[in-house]
């Protein structure tokens, strides 16, 4: 059966150093038990124990509060040293030293964190021994402040380790309630784009015409938005971004992606150098996505009178896919985190998203064996993705 104070047992047993320390203590003193006391304002218990006495006190053994002097530390905080019991005025016809026959005695207050008293350090004999000098009463002050530091630091530990777990429980939960969402989300979005192209191919006044082309533009964010949330939460629940390598052309999986992004924003230049001749083995789809992700980031960015520049090429063995802009460069300070989940750039013109389609793109191109790499000036901003190919 456990103890009722078996935490603060636990926790003095955990500190490696207690065993040296109060061998030292018995080494140095000549003292036969030496002990560390949880003393609360009802209870004496001992934690560890030395004893060449046969006391007969292991731990987690108890004595009466009252017939300690420890119970009279507690109230006052200061140590208490005694020589010799029978030449203390104090002492020499205490309740305590009469009870358990001793004769030398030394205790010294065991204080927490903001001054929270634990217990005692302390230490008897059924003998005289010379305790009161500088030396002994130093090196009892010492070990105690030892000990009370290690029992903060295990106390940090476990209150980290309790946060991080509430934590890692609310983000599974965060995470599965997006990836839940974001597939829901999907079959009427779904509906919505259908009934929109089914709009665009009938004839409109120019009013009307200008309208759903808005709306085409709205669903079409909002399905990468789903698109990269998906992914996100695939790959923080586990299954990570998953490939599907194929054989083939790339350039028209490419071409079809720049054509939807100027049937969304017909009044922006897109110009292409897409030099793939040759089949590539990878993931179309996902290379795809990253590509729209990319393209996006520079429509959004981008400063809209400026033609947004897109290239792909082989070279040595590696696919080169980039995609410039003009406009705005990026703040030094916005590099290191442009790729990290829920990260956007500050700026002129607040960003639309969730900041994840950087994020999702990285991954894509991790995944493929590759990376992402950025360069921003004044005269222009490039994303170039290099993935090894075959």
């Amino acid at each position: 059966m456990a103890h009722d104070f078996q935490a603060d047992l636990d926790a003095v047993a955990s500190i490696s150093v207690v065993p040296t320390i109060l061998d030292v203590i018995q080494q140095s003193t000549g003292m036969r038990f030496v002990a560390i006391a949880r003393v609360t304002q009802d209870r004496w218990i001992a934690c560890q124990t030395l004893d060449l006495i046969d006391f007969g006190l292991a731990p987690g053994g108890e004595l009466q509060l009252e017939t300690t002097i420890c119970h009279e530390i507690r109230q006052s905080g200061e140590l208490v040293v005694i020589d010799d019991v029978s030449a203390s005025e104090a002492y020499a016809n205490h309740h305590t030293p009469l009870q358990y026959g001793l004769k030398s005695y030394i205790s010294v207050p065991i204080y927490l964190r903001d001054n929270v008293f634990f217990g005692t350090l302390c230490a008897i004999d059924p003998s005289p021994a010379k305790l009161g000098g500088a030396a002994n009463v130093g090196m009892f002050r010492l070990f105690a402040d030892l000990i009370a530091r290690h029992l903060d630091a295990r106390a940090d530990i476990a209150d980290a380790k309790l946060k991080l777990d509430r934590e890692i429980e609310t983000s599974e939960l965060r995470d599965q309630f997006i990836a839940i969402l974001g597939h829901d989300l999907r079959n009427p979005l779904a509906s919505i784009s259908a009934g929109t192209r089914i709009l665009a191919r009938e004839e409109h006044a120019p009013k009307s015409s200008a309208v759903i082309s808005l709306m085409q533009q709205s669903v079409d964010r909002m399905a990468n938005l789903i698109d990269n949330v998906m992914d996100f939460a695939r790959g923080r629940l586990g299954g990570g971004i998953g490939l599907n390598r194929t054989n083939r052309l790339l350039t028209p999986v490419l071409t079809q992606i720049v054509a939807e992004h100027r049937s969304i924003y017909p009044d922006r230049q897109i110009e292409t150098d897409l030099v793939l001749e040759e089949p590539l083995t990878l993931d179309h789809q996902r290379i795809g996505q990253l590509f729209s992700n990319l393209l996006g980031n520079a429509l959004t960015h981008g400063a809209a009178d400026k033609t947004i520049r897109v290239g792909a090429a082989r070279r040595s063995g590696t696919l080169e896919l980039w995609v410039a802009n003009r406009g705005e460069p990026i703040a030094e300070t916005d590099l290191p985190r442009l790729f990290q989940p829920f990260k956007r750039r500050e700026g002129k013109g607040k960003l639309q998203g969730l900041g994840l389609g950087l994020y999702i793109a990285a991954e894509i191109a991790q995944a493929h064996g590759g990376r992402i790499s950025v360069s921003s000036t004044s005269e222009e901003t490039r994303f170039t993705l290099n993935v090894p190919v075959c």
